[in-house]
């Protein structure tokens, strides 16, 4: 089996690779790379989420009377996906529920995501199905890291970590989230800035990722002075954001629908808040895009 694949389009490329059917490089027309290349500090570049998005206590899930291992971001991230097709600008995998999956995950499920590049766009779609007889909990979540200094062109000096900011494209009021060994805090948090705008720090996440729930907007911009990225999104309902706090270069920005449990909540996975339910034949597309300049 090829494990990996590129497609290209306008002198952009982004990589996939089967394992995960995870995106491993974003270049743009100039040969920069955009995408965090999986070093020390975090050995991913932009795992996908599934079934579940964050942990679940004990990393238990219980259903049916039955408890099964599932840990941390479920099993995708680990797992091969089959190639469906490889086209020059266009790919798509393919992850179904087998005797491994359903010993961790009690659920049917048919996952595939298609990668498509239209010169400096890339669009992630994900099609989830359910085969089975019964309903399908989950969650779906991606999480790309892009670089922090964001990469700079020939001649220039790249731009101070502290030069960058996010701008959402609403200012969002809502309540902000966070963990606490892993799972979601109550106490809900005002977000750090008020306004559109947030400049960025190392030190906004000392206390791990920033969780938006629902949040209103479906695009946020990761701009440095003469450069940035647009990440957009539809189907998602939650947005995190996350880096390491000692400073490592990268920032993720994770389109989820779902996420951690919260801290002390132990019923049968079908109820776990958050999650979406497919019901049996049901298919669902969540897609995500970033765009590059």
């Amino acid at each position: 089996m090829t494990e990996h694949h590129v497609i290209a389009s306008g002198g952009f490329s982004a990589g996939i690779r089967a394992l995960g059917a995870e995106l491993t490089s974003l270049r743009d027309d100039r040969g920069a790379e955009w995408l965090w290349q999986a070093g020390p500090e975090w050995r991913r570049h932009a795992p996908v989420l599934f079934p579940i998005v964050g942990r679940l206590a004990g990393d238990r899930l219980r259903h049916a009377g039955r408890e099964h291992r599932l840990t941390q971001h479920g099993f995708a991230r680990d797992r091969r996906f089959a190639w469906v097709r490889r086209d020059a600008d266009r790919c798509r995998l393919r992850l179904a529920d087998d005797a491994a999956s359903r010993d961790a995950f009690p659920f049917g499920f048919v996952l595939e995501l298609d990668y498509a590049l239209a010169g400096p766009r890339l669009t992630v779609t994900a099609i989830l199905s359910n085969p089975g007889a019964e309903p399908l909990p989950c969650a779906l979540g991606a999480h790309p890291a892009f670089r922090w200094p964001l990469p700079h062109g020939p001649g220039e000096r790249p731009a101070e970590k502290a030069a960058h900011r996010l701008v959402l494209e609403r200012a969002e009021a809502g309540p902000l989230r966070r963990l606490r060994d892993g799972l979601l805090r109550p106490e809900p948090e005002p977000p750090p800035f008020a306004e559109r705008v947030w400049p960025l720090s190392p030190d906004l996440f000392a206390g791990d990722a920033l969780i938006l729930p629902r949040l209103a907007s479906r695009a946020i911009r990761f701009e440095a002075p003469g450069r940035g990225l647009t990440l957009s999104w539809e189907g998602y309902r939650d947005l995190g954001l996350w880096s390491k706090p000692e400073g490592a270069d990268f920032l993720c920005i994770e389109p989820w629908y779902g996420m951690a449990s919260p801290e002390g909540w132990q019923g049968d996975f079908v109820d776990k808040p958050g999650l979406m339910l497919l019901a049996p034949g049901e298919s669902r597309r969540l897609a995500w895009s970033v765009a590059l300049d």
